[in-house]
């Protein structure tokens, strides 16, 4: 079952086009990262998925329902944390949590006990007088506490320093044990969507780049060495290796579709007397070699 599914999705403003033909799906149960640099579409495809813009043409469903007919219903099932999220200030963590719990008929008073001990907030300080961080870790469990079937994170780590950000996604892990939710996080802080994601999607320019399990992008790619004993000839690369280059005795790539026997069989169809050496590469390591990429590549082409 998807929770989003996406089917030729576009959404335009004027003459810009911020969607163009997104189509995808968001398994249940999944943590999904909608990944891309800013202007690349994410935030106009959670507001469609919000219902607050409508699709140009194309179709989003969420929760089974078109977007553009989500009612209450489909709304008391979502949960939104944002970088700009706006909370009454002059509440107290407890008097947040005492406001919002009426508005759901799932609320959960047992999961809001551990959390509240698990987030380490103090329930009896003004939101007025938390860190940012703590502010963060205040609206998710003002969202948590329903039990929502989709969590939606917009850029959530945003302006938060490294132990804000390490104690909002240990937070969010923790919390993730408690319940069966499915999380859509759109965000360009790559090294805390790779702790959290099990798919990841990437949008570039409006279009969807690619969508696949983390695991497997994280198993696709390798960073390439082959040490030679004298300077090559370098061929024109084999489908799926990125940015090839010799620096002495030394050939470097990427390889995008990376198979143990069979790039290394192939270096050294390339490389005869070559020594083959694979390193594996993060998730940010990958964003920024396909952002690399792209500008050579026409768009839509694939990763």
């Amino acid at each position: 079952m998807n929770i989003i599914e996406t089917n030729r999705l576009s959404r335009r403003y004027w003459r810009t086009e911020a969607l163009r033909d997104l189509t995808l799906s968001v398994p249940a149960g999944s943590v999904f990262a909608l990944l891309g640099s800013n202007g690349a579409g994410k935030t106009t495809a959670l507001k469609v998925f919000m219902n607050l813009l409508e699709p140009s043409s194309g179709e989003a469903r969420v929760l089974g329902v078109d977007t553009r007919r989500l009612g209450e219903k489909e709304r008391a099932q979502i949960g939104y944390v944002s970088e700009n999220q706006k909370l009454p200030l002059w509440m107290t963590v407890r008097q947040l949590l005492d406001y919002c719990r009426p508005f759901y008929p799932t609320w959960d008073r047992t999961l809001e006990a551990k959390l509240l001990a698990q987030l380490d907030l103090p329930p009896e300080r003004k939101l007025k007088h938390l860190s940012r961080g703590m502010l963060m870790k205040a609206a998710l469990l003002s969202t948590l506490c329903f039990r929502p079937k989709l969590l939606v994170l917009d850029e959530p780590f945003s302006g938060l320093d490294p132990l804000a950000r390490d104690d909002f996604v240990r937070g969010l892990l923790e919390a993730s044990e408690l319940g069966d939710w499915t999380v859509l996080v759109s965000s360009h802080d790559i090294e805390e969507v790779e702790r959290l994601a099990d798919h990841v999607a990437l949008l570039e320019s409006g279009r969807l780049r690619f969508t696949e399990t983390t695991e497997s992008l994280l198993n696709r790619f390798r960073r390439m060495e082959v040490t030679v004993s004298a300077p090559v000839s370098i061929p024109a690369p084999p489908a799926g290796w990125l940015e090839l280059e010799q620096k002495g005795g030394l050939v470097r790539f990427i390889a995008s579709n990376y198979d143990a026997e069979a790039t290394e069989r192939t270096c050294r169809e390339h490389f005869p007397e070559g020594a083959v050496t694979a390193h594996p590469m993060t998730l940010r390591e990958i964003f920024v070699t396909l952002a690399r990429v792209s500008r050579t590549q026409p768009k839509g082409a694939a990763a």
